[in-house]
């Protein structure tokens, strides 16, 4: 009779985590205020973050630091650990718009993507991917971008008051907005 002292069981491989939501210019030089959009399964940068380096280290050089505003951040970490390193992860309050996120690479730049909230519905998700990283770019800020989306399509906002101008153009009334059409293909869309 034979005993075996190791469980039997089959092995499970990990679970991968699931690819960044990512819509990113490809043009060389950055046009406008954003370079793309990144829309995160969670408020948990210590999640979230590898899966974007992941992504970002083989098209931008590796990812060395991370700057965000707190405003919608409950933790945020002084290091992440991420494939092969770690990133380095700072808040600032005025200096940064609450819906962006600043990365840092050596040698390579500095981008900054709009982070769309992760309780956005994947449809607000793509008009917003899509304005981020739009050939020319969005002549607005990422925070006039979350607003104007929220505004234009009668998405409730905290703490927004609507005026009856606005009301009246998310109810088929005359845009003030004109959609315009990027000259050329400059959008990579990533894990959507």
């Amino acid at each position: 009779m034979t005993a075996t002292f190791e469980a039997t069981l089959p092995r499970l491989a990990p679970v991968a985590a699931p690819s960044a939501r990512l819509a990113l210019k490809t043009d060389a030089p950055s046009r406008g205020l954003l370079d793309g959009a990144w829309w995160p399964r969670s408020r948990d940068l210590l999640r979230e973050l590898p899966a974007l380096t992941d992504v970002l280290d083989p098209l931008w050089g590796r990812i060395t630091h991370i700057a965000v505003n707190p405003e919608h951040w409950p933790v945020i970490p002084h290091k992440v650990p991420v494939s092969g390193h770690v990133v380095k992860v700072g808040w600032f309050t005025p200096e940064i718009d609450p819906h962006k996120l600043l990365l840092l690479s050596y040698g390579t730049g500095r981008w900054d993507l709009l982070v769309i909230p992760p309780e956005t519905s994947p449809e607000s998700a793509g008009r917003l991917m899509a304005a981020a990283s739009e050939y020319g770019g969005p002549p607005l800020t990422a925070s006039a971008l979350i607003t104007a989306n929220g505004a234009l399509h009668d998405v409730s906002m905290p703490g927004q008051v609507r005026d009856a101008e606005t009301a009246w153009e998310s109810e088929g009334g005359a845009s003030q907005v004109t959609a315009t059409v990027p000259r050329q293909a400059s959008r990579l869309i990533i894990g959507m």
